[in-house]
């Protein structure tokens, strides 16, 4: 079997070197981009001695050349702490580095893959959201680098796709947790189970009331390959996440009984543009992909607290 040649942007991160591992499990040659703004050596360290793989510091805001056959582009920080550390460059991760994938896939005559967000619904008026939903954005508010970004990403990849015909594919990422997370990522799974961990009070903002659904990264791993490995009339965009909805204070006291914490929960002020509710209607994922995920929430949770406890000994 001919090997494939990928390219991952933000291979060094979080979801990114997962998808390194499993792309190497399935014989292909990988080459793994990432600046490490968020993205850390650490995470790849175990696969450097692989013949097939191969490590690049480059920021996807610059132009770069290389001959693959698929690309799928993650680049970007994805929690609210780091995205809103520069929003301008955010903001220019997703436009420029949606500008300079796409540029790449036309030329080599790539498959290319956008890792969108459920961030594209903002704070959501339909429930749960299906992708026909257009979303509830606000265009300038503290989240906005990140919700517009990817939303001016998407449209990138619908018009190269009709302008140029590049083979373009469209993932919108539900919340996703599981070993690897940055600890400091401000992100709510990292933070209970690092405050847990160490006995700290748990920080839970406004009442707790608002929900989420929490999808284990090898469960979205499992739904990006098999959105690339899509033929030509598959396009997305597609909601692959976790349909079984927790409430944020539901999570806390999850957390606290799986890591046998002492830690007391305390409540802050909620953040602005935080979304009330966040549940993915996954049926076009089942129909088209045959795909949904495995994994339970407290079967996920033991191993990325596993992780987190290894990390921070």
């Amino acid at each position: 079997m001919i090997k494939k040649r990928v390219l991952v942007t933000g291979g060094a991160g979080f979801v990114g070197s997962h998808l390194c591992e499993r792309l190497l499990e399935e014989d292909n040659e990988v080459y793994c981009m990432d600046n490490f703004f968020t993205g850390q050596k650490r995470n790849v360290l175990h696969l450097l001695n692989n013949p097939y793989f191969e490590l690049i510091r480059h920021d996807v805001i610059n132009p770069f050349m290389i001959e693959v056959d698929e690309i799928y582009n993650l680049a970007c920080p994805a929690s609210p702490v780091h995205y809103q550390y520069n929003p301008i460059k955010t903001i220019k991760t997703s436009v420029m580095g949606a500008i300079n994938m796409l540029g790449l896939a036309k030329r080599v005559n790539a498959k290319i893959l956008q890792a969108s967000t459920s961030e594209v619904y903002g704070n959501p008026m339909v429930h749960p959201q299906p992708e026909s939903y257009w979303g509830n954005v606000n265009p300038i508010g503290e989240r906005s680098c990140y919700d517009e970004g990817k939303r001016a990403a998407e449209t990138l990849f619908r018009d190269y796709r009709h302008q140029n015909n590049v083979h373009t594919k469209i993932v919108r990422i539900f919340n996703t947790y599981g070993p690897r997370m940055h600890p400091n990522d401000g992100r709510v799974v990292s933070n209970f189970i690092v405050q847990a961990i160490q006995n700290k009070d748990i920080t839970v903002y406004g009442k707790g009331e608002q929900t989420r659904s929490f999808q284990y990264v090898d469960d979205l791993i499992e739904g990006m390959v098999r959105a690339m490995n899509t033929d030509q009339s598959f396009t997305g965009p597609v909601n692959i996440g976790n349909p079984d909805e927790f409430r944020i204070i539901e999570l806390a006291e999850k957390v606290i009984k799986l890591t046998n914490s002492k830690s007391k929960i305390v409540y802050q002020p909620l953040p602005s543009d935080d979304p009330m509710m966040r549940r993915p209607d996954i049926e076009f994922a089942k129909r088209e992909l045959g795909w949904e995920p495995k994994i339970k929430l407290d079967e996920g949770l033991d191993k990325t607290i596993f992780f987190f406890k290894e990390l921070i000994k």
